[in-house]
Formats: C-alpha cells, sequence, structure tokens
C-alpha cells in the first residue's frame, strides 16, 4: 500500500521540524538547572618526591552542591564564608576527586584554597600534595563531580607533567578517569645503569580530546548555534549560504586562536553581551529587512567576538606552547563538523519552506522566538 504525503502535510512537517530545533535551543537553556555547565582545570606537578595537584573550579558550582555555603546569598564566595565551611569544602573535593597509585587511593594534604578572579569569574582554587611516584608506578585521577547530575554538562580540563613531558586530556561525560604509567626507559648496555620514567598515558589522544571538546563546547554553545540559524533563515542564494559559513569560519577560528595565544583579550562581559546582541541584530534584520544582501560581512564582524568566546575553555587550561597547535587545530575542527551538521540539517528544510507562499512570514515567526532568546540571554549577561 502506498501512502502519499501531500504538500500541506509536508510544509507543516518541515516548518515544525525546524520550529522544534529553535525552541530546544531557546527554552533548554531556561528549562534546565540555573547553571547548566560547569568547567574545571586540574594541573598535576608529579615527581619522585611529591606530587602537586592544583585543582580550580567555578564557585557556582561549589553554591550549587553544598547548601547554605553562600550564606549571604550574592551569588559570589567570601573568605569568611570560605572560612567558615573550609572542612566542608576540603570534604566535597576529597569525595569528588581520587588520585590512586595502581590500586591504592592516596591520602591529600590540603596546602592552600582561595578564591581567584579571571574574566569576571569566581573560582575556588585547591592546592593538594601527595606522595610522589617511582617508575613502574601507575598514576589514576578519577572525577565524580556531577556524575549523576545529567541536567550539568561538566568537564575537567586535565594538565599533568612530569620533567620535561607534558600531556593533557579531558574528562567530561562518562570518561571520567585518566591513567598513566610511568614505564623505566630501556637503557643500552655500557651506557649505565640510571634509567628515567617516562608517563605513557593510557586514555584518548589530546587531538581526540580537544576534537570533542569542540564539538562539545559548541553542542552547549545555545547562543552560538542560534546566530548561526538567525543568519541562514531568510531565503539566500547558495553561494551566499558559502560565503556566510566561511565568513563564521575564518572569523572565529582568528580570534578564537589571537585569544587563546594571548594576543588579543576582552572582557567576558563585553564579548558575551556582544554575542547576545548579535543574535538580536539578526534576527531583527530577518523580520524587518526586505532584502538580505552581503550578510558574510555582518556574519565576520560578529563572528570574530564568537571567536573570544569559545576561546574560553582552552585559555583557562593553560597549555604549554608545545601543545598549542594540535589544541587549538582539534578543538577548533570540533566545532566546524557541528556547525556544519548543524548547517546540512537546516538547509534542505529552508530551501523547502522558502518555496511556499507564506514563507517569509514562517521565517518572521521563527526570527521572533530568536530575539526573544536573544534578548534573555543578553539581559542575564548585564543584569544577573
Amino acid at each position: 500500500m502506498n501512502i502519499k504525503v501531500g504538500t500541506s502535510s509536508r510544509k507543516t512537517l518541515s516548518f515544525f521540524s525546524l520550529i522544534t530545533l529553535i525552541l530546544f535551543m531557546t527554552v533548554a537553556p531556561l528549562s534546565t538547572s540555573a547553571h547548566p555547565y560547569s568547567a574545571s582545570y586540574t594541573d598535576l606537578k608529579i615527581t619522585e618526591e611529591k606530587t602537586e595537584m592544583t585543582f580550580i573550579i567555578d564557585t557556582q558550582s561549589i553554591i550549587e552542591m553544598i547548601d547554605g555555603v553562600d550564606s549571604n546569598k550574592d551569588g559570589k564566595l567570601e573568605t569568611s564564608e570560605l572560612d567558615e565551611n573550609g572542612h566542608h569544602l576540603d570534604e566535597l573535593v576529597d569525595e569528588s576527586l581520587a588520585l590512586d597509585k595502581g590500586a591504592f587511593e592516596l591520602t591529600p594534604t590540603l596546602e592552600k584554597m582561595e578564591l581567584i578572579d579571571k574574566d569576571n569569574k569566581q573560582f575556588l582554587k585547591f592546592t593538594f600534595t601527595f606522595e610522589g611516584f617511582l617508575p613502574g608506578d601507575t598514576i589514576v585521577l578519577t572525577d565524580g563531580f556531577y556524575v549523576s547530575d545529567e541536567n550539568t554538562n561538566y568537564i575537567n580540563l586535565v594538565t599533568a607533567a612530569y620533567g620535561d613531558q607534558t600531556t593533557e586530556t579531558v574528562l567530561q561525560g562518562n570518561e571520567r578517569s585518566w591513567t598513566m604509567l610511568f614505564a623505566e626507559e630501556q637503557i643500552p648496555q655500557g651506557e649505565g645503569d640510571v634509567s628515567t620514567p617516562a608517563p605513557v598515558h593510557k586514555p584518548s589522544s589530546p587531538w581526540f580530546s580537544f576534537l570533542k571538546l569542540g564539538m562539545f563546547h559548541i553542542l552547549t554553545g545555545y547562543d552560538h548555534l542560534l546566530f548561526l540559524i538567525a543568519l541562514l533563515l531568510r531565503k539566500q542564494t547558495l553561494k551566499q549560504y558559502i560565503g556566510i559559513v566561511t565568513a563564521f569560519t575564518i572569523a572565529h577560528s582568528i580570534t578564537l586562536s589571537l585569544s587563546v595565544l594571548d594576543i588579543v583579550n576582552l572582557p567576558s562581559l563585553f564579548v558575551e553581551s556582544v554575542i547576545a546582541l548579535s543574535i538580536v541584530y539578526v534576527a531583527l534584520e530577518n523580520i524587518f529587512r526586505k532584502k538580505i544582501q552581503h550578510r558574510w560581512g555582518i556574519t565576520f564582524a560578529f563572528g570574530l567576538i564568537h571567536g573570544l568566546g569559545f576561546a574560553d575553555l582552552l585559555k583557562e587550561m593553560a597549555l604549554p606552547k608545545s601543545h598549542l597547535a594540535i589544541a587549538l587545530v582539534s578543538f577548533n575542527v570540533g566545532i566546524e563538523v557541528i556547525q556544519l551538521a548543524i548547517v546540512m540539517i537546516c538547509l534542505p528544510i529552508l530551501f523547502y519552506l522558502h518555496k511556499q507562499k507564506n514563507s517569509l512570514k514562517m521565517i518572521q515567526f521563527i526570527s521572533a522566538l530568536i530575539v526573544i532568546a536573544g534578548a534573555y540571554f543578553l539581559t542575564n549577561q548585564l543584569f544577573f
């Protein structure tokens, strides 16, 4: 039996497919917890004598996980609140972050706990010391923060240094354990019997870790995705669409690199506010402009600011120069993979909708939803 779907049904299906995608990006940040994204940074300096671990996490996550720690409820932690809850804070990290030597969990010594500010964001920094590691030892880092919270997208950017060797990895999702084996290098006979420990890490390669991190970052970056969709909504030629995607890619790649290399730095509040404003501006153009031309230009201009927003995570990781190239390239490739996937999903739907008589009204309606979302992001940045 053949089932025919009428033109009206296909049009409705296409329209609601796009509406569903827009609504998800608009409503998802509002319907989840107040803090849907959390990032921490772990730095390990390993020697035979001792291991120093620095763990940095945003204070909003701490406030979320420990009831009553923010006694004055101002959304930040004060030194006095830190002093009052020192035991609870130490206990939280001790229970959620474990460092093992082989099958045995090591006991940490808390050396220091302090509040630090970076780009208008507050973080809590813990410094712990553990015993050292010898050739033949295996170090295992396990992160249990937010492990059972499906509403919070959490990542831990890990950097480990042993002598002049450094490695990075990303712990997120179900991959919460990182392992390194300190193997003895084989010394040819006649050159002495001194062996040097060399780290051999077992998890996925740094390239793949940063690729996934880039994909994860753009997937949870609803503001970036809404901006991209707003750019595509109005009817344009295939050449214009290619120009838009290319301009956005080149622009954010430039500033992402310059920001991570610490060549260009702008305040986080300014960057995030302009990103929100870019969503509103493009969506309003969709509603009120009769003809859309040369959109690649405005895309490039705003894309430069979006690139600074993409750079936040990598900047916080303080990557060594020897690892910057692979991190930047793979992180950016991850962003592009998701960006192109979104374009490939949206364009067939849009090409069909643009053939309908009332396509402009449909696009204007969707753009109005995007204006509301962008206005929410902007208000949240400026006043909350």
